[in-house]
């Protein structure tokens, strides 16, 4: 049986927390779109519609008919390697995890993704808003990420994790200009003299 895997990454542009990549692997012929109706880019979707995707998602692997993994890279490495670095090394884990034989099918990537080498692969720009199996991997990747700053919101109470999961909002701005950087900032990414000027 041939297979189609579908790879989007959430969390590239935040401030804190880690990067999150979604992996879905689907037999070729399973509708997704007719399974998980309204589905979309994670981006063009409410959060409690990525929610009920999300769940249907769960369902849906109990049943063996969709695998999904997703794979973060914290913010240290994002810190000690770079973003590319730390999206790629999850990529290569998810994809070799849910199809560790090359040649049992194709994967299709959003944006400037890669996978390792020797998969059959197509990138394609805009991919979250036209392969099916790419938009679901995409709310895999959002939902799991935002679940977990909602959870770091809760050790890490003065920054609002759980409203702006982490993305540089004014809010966050304020908040590091008084608190500094907590232990899963990424560092790299924030500039705490340009942050008092702006903030």
């Amino acid at each position: 049986m041939a297979y189609i895997v579908g790879v989007d990454e959430a969390g590239r542009g935040p401030l804190a927390g880690p990067v999150a990549v979604g992996v879905v692997k689907i037999a070729e012929g399973y509708d997704l779109l007719e399974v998980f109706p309204g589905l979309n880019d994670s981006k063009k979707l409410s959060e409690k519609k990525r929610e009920l995707l999300f769940l249907k998602l769960q369902e849906e692997i109990k049943k063996g008919n969709v695998q999904a993994v997703v794979c973060l890279s914290s913010e240290k490495m994002i810190d000690e390697k770079g973003i590319a670095f730390a999206i790629r090394h999850a990529l290569a884990r998810g994809v070799r995890k849910l199809m560790p034989d090359p040649m049992e099918g194709k994967v299709y990537l959003d944006g400037s993704l890669k996978a390792p080498p020797e998969y059959s692969q197509e990138t394609i720009i805009g991919g979250d808003a036209t392969i099916p199996a790419i938009m679901l991997a995409s709310v895999a990747a959002k939902v799991t990420r935002d679940r977990l700053m909602k959870k770091l919101a809760t050790e890490y109470p003065l920054y609002g994790f759980e409203i702006h999961k982490g993305y540089g909002t004014k809010m966050h701005m304020l908040a590091l200009r008084e608190h500094g950087l907590c232990a899963i900032h990424r560092a790299s990414f924030i500039h705490i003299d340009r942050i008092s000027e702006e903030a």
